[in-house]
């Protein structure tokens, strides 16, 4: 369960890759949710030490879940990692990344807090601000702070990320008698 401590509104600045928010999708055979990576500029400070306070938070209100005493952080997973150290990837230089999930469809919302209905308009690479949780858990051995997907808003256009070309990129518009000939 969400509560104030353990919930993060990212900045302006943060960026969407890996974008799985309008179709859940299995990841390695798991349960469909949807996902993204969520690409923090280092110079973000204020979101990533809102990151830092709330996975604490989620330590603390998860003890039971660490056989009721405060686990040593180095010694669980968590969810802030460093691009520049993990991922071999232009788009992730200068950046700390962690991968949100839900098994329940986000909000996308644009700037004035309206929906978006077009899917085009968020994918990898545009810029978003995301809600977060951060909590707890001990799975399988596992043990660490997870993060949940909470809503989107987009903030603003960005060069998409994978690689993919647009239509408009691919082809030129063609006259009505070249379709004839």
């Amino acid at each position: 369960m969400a509560t104030q401590n353990t919930k993060v509104i990212t900045g302006v600045k943060t960026r969407l890759s890996y974008f799985h928010g309008w179709e859940p999708v299995s990841i390695n055979g798991g349960a469909e949710k949807y996902s993204v990576s969520v690409l923090i500029p280092k110079d973000d400070k204020e979101t990533i030490d809102a990151i830092n306070k709330a996975v604490d938070a989620a330590i603390e209100e998860g003890i039971a879940k660490f056989g009721g005493k405060k686990p040593n952080k180095a010694a669980i997973k968590l969810p802030l990692r460093d691009g520049d150290v993990e991922r071999d990837d232009e788009a992730y230089k200068g950046h700390y990344f962690l991968n949100a999930n839900s098994t329940t469809a986000p909000q996308i919302v644009d700037r004035a807090v309206k929906p978006i209905l077009d899917r085009g308009e968020v994918y990898s690479g545009c810029y978003a601000r995301v809600s977060l949780n951060f909590y707890a858990f001990n799975s399988n051995g596992n043990k660490g702070v997870a993060c949940g997907l909470g809503n989107i808003q987009k903030i603003s256009d960005g060069e998409p990320l994978g690689g993919k070309s647009s239509a408009s990129d691919d082809f030129e518009t063609l006259a009505d008698d070249e379709f004839l000939n």
